[in-house]
């Protein structure tokens, strides 16, 4: 083994020195040995290879020696940079107004600023980094300035904090002692480290402390206000059955000492007194009254009476409170309680005068009720008789229609039908008006098309506008909407009317706008317009605008009429005008979604060249010319028709003649007869009929029968009877 002749760990200068040493050694023993053999030049050549060891290993060692001394210059640089960081890190930490601790992914505190655990004084001297999350734990649950709550100890809280630190976010609380509040916030670094935020809620807390009791002093002394000036004796008990609350009232109806109600007054000496002056009344006990004060959950109010030997009566009323604790109110009844027992005796002489009238107003109510038998009655035989003639009329024109007539008789026939067509809507709108209020059994809605409307409309106004000297421009719309038919003309009929009413010069324009779902119907003039103070009274009944007005003008009712039925219809209804410039009225109608296809009347020319052949239509009316203004019609349009007054005759010819008609129109108030039970005997013996029941009772809802209103309209008569051909 060999061994080295110079320590490796001496620096490079001691090892230089030795070899020196050693070499200068070798050679004086060369010099001086005189071994003949050679062995003194072998000792000066190993000295010379170790001279030149020793000079290489010396310049290895220099190298080294400056590698060395370049890294400690380099360490020593990134030691200085790495304490500035750190200093940094500390110096930015200590500005943070909070307290501030980092601990690191294994739970031990790196390092923390001086605000730290400040309001923990027996905590904060103990804070040093390498402490251990747990430990740090421990250290506050032990601390003396922390608030405990009742029944929890320190481990306890300790154990509970440890819980929350598994979460990532924690956001909690501390109560400290001398009422103080600290608030904790952890949040999670990237390497799964903790930084504790900790803020002194303190100030916060007894500010919003101080304005909740300002807000409970301004409602105590509301709640006071309220107390004092109302007519009732009131009293507050808090749970433990002690006064807490009270006003003046009280006292004066007790004829309590008001010296003597002060806070914390056992209810038990008012009640005392109570009973000294008072007695219950009714079922009310003693007992109960002290079973209700001291029973323990919830408690039903509680109401009775208590009364003097004077007549004095106080209703006492109870109610339990959300705390616990009741409050009980005090009103004198004494006055109430007199009049009942003056109605008391009024009454005990006013029964046999009750009875005398008790059979006198029974007598009015039977002649009341025959009166309005008879009213209705009345009202069910004049609109009969009142729209029998004009269907009469209606079909005497519908007959002629297809004549060769000139082009200005063609002209004047369509206005006189269009004319009868508003006649019949405006009658049929003054037998509806009494049936709005009924609600929605009142309308039949169904799909309504608008150009039918506007034109006849158009026809109606045109004539009174050009008197006026008034240009009336209703734009046509093809759009169907889903209304009740004869309302929404009755609507747009008042609302046009008074347009042209009461507009005296320039223009009245009637068009429609298309909306998502729905269209506007707007009817605009350039009339005086309407003061903002009576744009809500327009719509009151009888009540117009211009009061110099002539009745045949109106009563003030059409205004009314159209507000009560864009409510009953759902069509919202807008007023806007301009003192001075006009008047805009706006109806919001919906779109319908059904497809009507109704035949004109001018293609019944074409009905009638293709007409049925052999085709028999049974009639059953009474009124002799609405008959043979249907008869007339249907003979034109080639079918062959049997008309009968009565039922009996119905049934008798049917019998007699072995035959079934192919359509029947009935009467349903068949002269004395009835028009349904005609209807129901023919179904009987014959099965399965294509009937129409025809009816002037604009509310008529007859199960499984059609019923085809009057004044008949031609085209609804032609749709029927030229349906189903054989």
């Amino acid at each position: 083994m060999t061994q080295s002749l110079v320590n490796p760990a001496d620096s490079p200068e001691v090892q230089n020195r030795k070899l020196l040493l050693i070499a200068g050694a070798l050679m004086r023993r060369v010099e001086q040995s005189t071994d003949d053999s050679g062995a003194a030049y072998a000792q000066f050549q190993r000295a010379v290879l170790l001279e030149d060891q020793v000079r290489s290993r010396t310049s290895d060692l220099e190298n080294a020696l400056d590698l060395l001394n370049g890294s400690n210059a380099l360490l020593a640089e990134a030691t200085r940079e790495a304490e500035a960081a750190r200093q940094n890190l500390a110096n930015a930490i200590e500005t943070v107004q909070d307290g501030f601790a980092l601990f690191d992914p294994a739970d031990r505190m790196v390092m923390c600023n001086s605000r730290f655990c400040l309001q923990f004084g027996d905590v904060h001297p103990r804070l040093v980094p390498g402490l251990g999350f747990v430990e740090y734990v421990d250290l506050i649950s032990h601390s003396s300035d922390l608030a405990l709550k009742p029944g929890e100890t320190p481990e306890t809280w300790a154990q509970a904090r440890i819980r929350r630190h598994s979460d990532r976010d924690v956001v909690l609380n501390v109560a400290l002692t001398q009422d103080r509040w600290l608030q904790v916030s952890e949040r999670r670094t990237r390497d799964d480290g903790t930084v504790i935020l900790q803020t002194d809620l303190t100030d916060i807390i007894r500010i919003e402390r101080q304005e909740r009791g300002k807000l409970l002093d301004d409602q105590a002394r509301i709640v006071r206000a309220t107390l004092d000036h109302i007519s009732q004796g009131v009293g507050l008990f808090d749970s433990e059955s002690r006064l807490v609350g009270w006003n003046a009232r009280l006292a004066e109806l007790l004829s309590f000492p008001v010296a003597r109600l002060r806070l914390g007054l056992p209810f038990d000496v008012l009640l005392g007194w109570i009973m000294g002056q008072l007695r219950f009344g009714g079922t009310m006990t003693l007992d109960h009254l002290v079973r209700w004060v001291v029973a323990a959950g919830a408690r039903g109010p509680l109401s009775f009476e208590v009364t003097r030997d004077d007549g004095f009566t106080l209703a006492i009323f109870a109610q339990e409170m959300p705390d616990g604790g009741f409050v009980m109110s005090f009103s004198d009844i004494t006055a109430e309680r007199a009049a009942l027992r003056a109605i008391s005796e009024a009454n005990e002489t006013l029964e046999m005068r009750v009875k005398d009238r008790t059979v006198e107003l029974a007598e009015a109510l039977d002649r009341a009720e025959a009166a309005r038998a008879a009213r209705s009655r009345f009202v069910a035989a004049a609109s009969h008789d009142l729209l029998q003639p004009l269907s009469a009329a209606k079909l005497f024109l519908a007959s002629i229609a297809d004549e060769d007539l000139t082009a200005d008789a063609k002209g004047t026939l369509e206005k006189t039908q269009n004319a009868l067509k508003s006649v019949e809507d405006i009658l049929g709108a003054l037998l509806d008006i009494s049936r709005l209020e009924a609600g929605p059994e009142a309308i039949d809605v169904g799909a309504v098309r608008l150009d039918t409307i506007l034109s006849q409309l158009r026809d109606e106004f045109g004539p009174m506008a050009g008197r006026k000297g008034l240009q009336l421009d209703i734009l046509p719309c093809s759009a169907v909407v889903e209304s009740d038919a004869t309302y929404l003309r009755r609507i747009l009929q008042n609302l046009i009317g008074n347009a042209v009413r009461y507009t005296t010069s320039g223009r009245v324009l009637v068009g429609a706008r298309r909306l998502p779902g729905a269209v506007r119907v707007e009817i605009l003039d350039t009339g005086p317009g309407i003061p903002e103070r009576e744009q809500d009274s327009i719509f009151r009944e009888f009540h117009r605008l211009d009061a110099r007005a002539s009745a045949s003008e109106g009563m003030g009712l059409g205004l009314a009429i159209v507000e009560r039925a864009c409510i009953l219809l759902g069509h919202p209804l807008r007023l806007h005008s301009v003192l001075g410039r006009g008047t805009r009225f706006t109806v919001t109608i919906p779109l319908s979604c059904r497809i009507t296809e109704v035949p004109a009347a001018r293609h019944l020319n074409r009905w009638e060249a293709h007409g049925p052949q052999d085709q028999i239509v049974l009639i059953a009316e009474h009124d002799a010319e609405l008959r043979r203004a249907i008869v007339q019609l249907l003979e034109k349009w080639g079918f062959n028709v049997i008309d009968v007054t009565t039922a009996d005759e119905a049934l008798t010819l049917m019998a007699e003649l072995g035959i079934v008609p192919d359509k029947f129109l009935v009467e349903h108030h068949l002269g004395e007869g009835d028009g349904v039970a005609l209807v129901t005997a023919l179904r009987s013996r014959f099965g399965e009929i294509a009937v129409r029941l025809i009816s002037s009772d604009r509310a008529a809802r007859i199960a499984e029968i059609d019923v085809m209103q009057k004044p008949l309209d031609s085209e609804a008569l032609a749709r029927f009877l030229f349906a189903c051909r054989p």
